[in-house]
């Protein structure tokens, strides 16, 4: 019974552990921004799918939740905080959508599995990465109006960097998940 309880609270430890890095990790990852082009690169939504494929949902799902968490009470973890603002005020602002869209993104890049070839694996990072950017726009177009040009300024100029992160992620994926099942 004692060694029962021993292993489910090492078993807590750990994925608060986990959680709490990976919040760490997602926060990290909005602050440095790589040179691409057109528009400057941030490993946001990299970390985002990775989360969820290398923690599984309920983990990854719980680190991003504690990231927005975080921002929403006021620490400058969001990408453009404290310059733009912090807190439920920088939350509800253009990105929301997209913040929002992180966690069905970590969501369904968890569900991908050993057994996936490289191309299910691809499709999969795709529409995980996809759902990030259905709910910015939506949420954008709300907020700025319907008769902007709501793809051009909210997905086009990003969609050379998600393509690089999606493939270089659907390349690192099966030893990712090696290492999961490992641990």
């Amino acid at each position: 019974m004692e060694l029962t309880k021993n292993i489910s609270q090492t078993k807590i430890i750990k994925s608060l552990l986990a959680i709490i890095l990976g919040s760490i990790a997602l926060t990290i990852s909005a602050k440095i921004k790589i040179p691409f082009y057109p528009v400057p690169m941030t490993m946001q939504t990299f970390v985002v799918l990775f989360l969820g494929v290398s923690l599984g949902y309920k983990i990854g799902l719980a680190s991003v939740g504690l990231y927005l968490l975080e921002g929403i009470v006021g620490l400058p973890v969001f990408s453009n905080s404290p310059e733009k603002g912090v807190g439920l005020i920088y939350f509800t602002g253009p990105t929301m959508g997209y913040l929002i869209g992180f966690l069905t993104a970590s969501y369904l890049a968890s569900k991908i599995n050993n057994s996936d070839n490289f191309i299910l694996v691809l499709t999969k990072l795709i529409v995980a990465t996809t759902t990030i950017y259905i709910l910015g726009l939506l949420w954008l177009g709300t907020l700025i109006g319907w008769d902007k040009p709501i793809f051009a300024l909210g997905a086009k100029p990003f969609l050379l960097a998600e393509t690089f992160k999606v493939i270089l992620l659907a390349l690192i994926t099966k030893k990712i998940i090696k290492i999961r099942n490992f641990i």
